[in-house]
This record gives structure tokens, sequence and C-alpha cells, in this order.
């Protein structure tokens, strides 16, 4: 948290794209001490149409106006990940407390330069891996915590997606497809999520490998990723992304040595609790704006009442894994 706590939260959003009209922007005006006052991009008419829709009294076309406005009092990322570095430390050098999309960054490395800015300011920062704080995810650990399967030995993980029309025009890819933007593919634009997942309920995972392909070509980066992986408490565990399946598929299973739990990492399916020959299903529907718990938190800490599980630390130890992954920047494993 800040060196004092604040009294209230004013936000301002830089970039106020897609993923802000639902899953988080309207949160930032429901959750008691935070409101939203101000949000940017770079295309003005976008800028002033959505502080019109969202009812934010000011908009801006430039980051660094937004961020120097005296009534903001901490920041939104939500750009793709090529510019979180840059406007994450913008803030911190601003002296303003900064949540970062996920991914936190365009790789390990400047993660680390956000995670070094931070300390060295005294300024929080935070990382928008929200599933930590979803009911649903909190319930799966006190699942754990309860030793409902016993001891965890192993998990597996599958997510499969079939191949998506808007990737069959090379002139106009997405950027969650376009390494240079997001530093990989669909699997470092949602695989990260279930990595981050598995950090919360398992602890930091201290040793991955994979191989990865481009088994279409039908964009730059890797569209298969298989992945061997294993926690810092000793339990082993396999991953298999594919974005050019069949079908869709999304199961994560952790398997203890009295049981096994099964969820997806995506939607708000129900939670499967195998021991003992019987299965219990556990449903627990996800907010309307998925982000809010997780912010809320951010506005607990800041204000002196609480604390936010989804830090710079835990949100770069995600980055890692997929670094060792796609082989990029291999190194020692980041501290704790």
């Amino acid at each position: 948290m800040p060196a004092r706590p604040l009294a209230q939260v004013r936000w301002g959003i830089v970039g106020c794209g897609a993923v802000t009209e639902v899953k988080s922007g309207p949160a930032f005006q429901k959750i008691p001490g935070s409101s939203l006052v101000a949000v940017m991009r770079r295309d003005s008419d976008k800028a002033r149409d959505y502080a019109m829709r969202h009812g934010v009294p000011r908009w801006y076309d430039d980051a660094a106006a937004l961020i120097a406005d005296p009534e903001v009092d901490a920041i939104y990322v939500a750009t793709p990940p090529s510019s979180h570095r840059e406007y994450a430390l913008m803030a911190i050098a601003a002296g303003k407390p900064v949540y970062v999309e996920k991914p936190m960054a365009i790789d390990h490395a400047e993660c680390q330069a956000i995670i070094d800015a931070g300390q060295a300011a005294g300024v929080p920062v935070f990382v928008a891996y929200y599933r930590r704080m979803l009911p649903r995810f909190q319930r799966i650990a006190a699942l754990l915590a309860e030793h409902a399967i016993g001891t965890p030995r192993l998990v597996n993980v599958l997510l499969h997606h079939p191949f998506e029309a808007r990737y069959r025009d090379p002139a106009n890819l997405p950027w969650t497809v376009r390494p240079e933007i997001s530093g990989g593919g669909i699997f470092v634009d949602i695989g990260c999520h279930t990595l981050d997942i598995l950090d919360f309920l398992l602890g930091p995972i201290v040793d991955a490998r994979g191989m990865v392909s481009n088994q279409l070509g039908a964009y730059p980066a890797e569209d298969t990723v298989a992945m061997a992986f294993r926690f810092d408490s000793g339990v082993l565990g396999t991953g298999l992304w594919n974005f050019a399946a069949d079908r869709r598929e999304d199961r994560v299973e952790i398997v203890g040595d009295r049981g096994r739990l099964v969820f997806a990492t995506f939607g708000d399916g129900p939670i499967r609790v195998e021991t003992d020959g019987r299965v219990d299903d556990i449903v627990v529907v996800n907010p309307e704006h998925i982000q809010q718990p997780l912010i809320a938190s951010i506005v607990a800490e800041l204000t002196g009442q609480g604390t936010c599980p989804s830090t710079a630390r835990t949100g770069a130890r995600t980055s890692w894994v997929m670094d060792q992954v796609l082989a990029k920047q291999p190194g020692p494993i980041p501290p704790r």
C-alpha cells in the first residue's frame, strides 16, 4: 500500500478498449471508496464516446496528460502488453499506484523493470489476474485448504479452441497473435490466467519446460503448446493448449491422494469434487463485472483496509513461466 492510505481512490484508465466495457470499467464506479474520473485513448473520438457512455467526467487522448492529472490517484493500464512497461513506469514516476492488465508485460525482464521501479519509489503495483478473487476460485482454494482431496500430487491442464475466422486475414490480424505486441499468441493471452490461478492455488511454479509449434501457420505466434511443470511444493503438472482443434475444451484437474478437483479456467461451470467414489458438483456464479472483486481488494489495500493477492511479484512469476516454455530469456527463478 502507499506510504499513507488514500481516503478514496480516483482512477484513470489508460486504454479504454473492449476489456474495460464490462469486465473492469464499470466496477471502478461501483466499489465503495472508488470512482472513475478520467479515461484515455489515442483516438479522441473513442475516448470522448467512452467517457460519455460511462459517465466519466474527463477524457484524454494522451496518456502522460491523464497520468499527470492531479485529480487522478491511481492508474489502470489496459493497453496491449507491449506498452505496459512504458505506462506503468510513467505512473510510478508520478507516484501513483498502478493496476496493469495481464500479462503484466511483454516478458519477465520487463516485469522486473516494473517491480524494481515500484520498489524504489514505494509505489504499489497490481496485475489483473482477477481470478484470484473470484468466488469460485476462492471456493476451490478453500477446498484445498480443507484437504477435500487430501494432499495434491498432480495437475493436468487442457485448453482447446477451434481456429477462428478472425485469424484468417494475415493483413488484419488481432494484436493477440502478433508477438511484437502481445509477447506470444493465444497461449500468452489467455493461458496466463490458468498458470496464475495455479500459482494462487498451489504456490509458485519453479520449473517449466515446453514445446511449441505453429501448426497452421496462420499467424506469427505459436498455436500449440505442450508443457511440463513443477511447483515448489513438489506437485507436478502437464498442460496442453491448442488453438486449431475440433472443439472447445477447458479442463483443469488437481489430483490428490484422496480424490480430485476438476474445473474450468473460463466460464463459471460447476466445480467437481470426486472423493471416495462420490461426485459433488458445486456451482458458484461469476459476478457481472468479473474484475470487480479484485479491484475491490486493490481499493481496500490502497485505503488501508485490506490486501490484494495479485501483485507485481505474482504477475511476474507467471510471465517467467511462460518465458521458460517459449524459450524467451530463460533464467533463474524470480524471488517470491
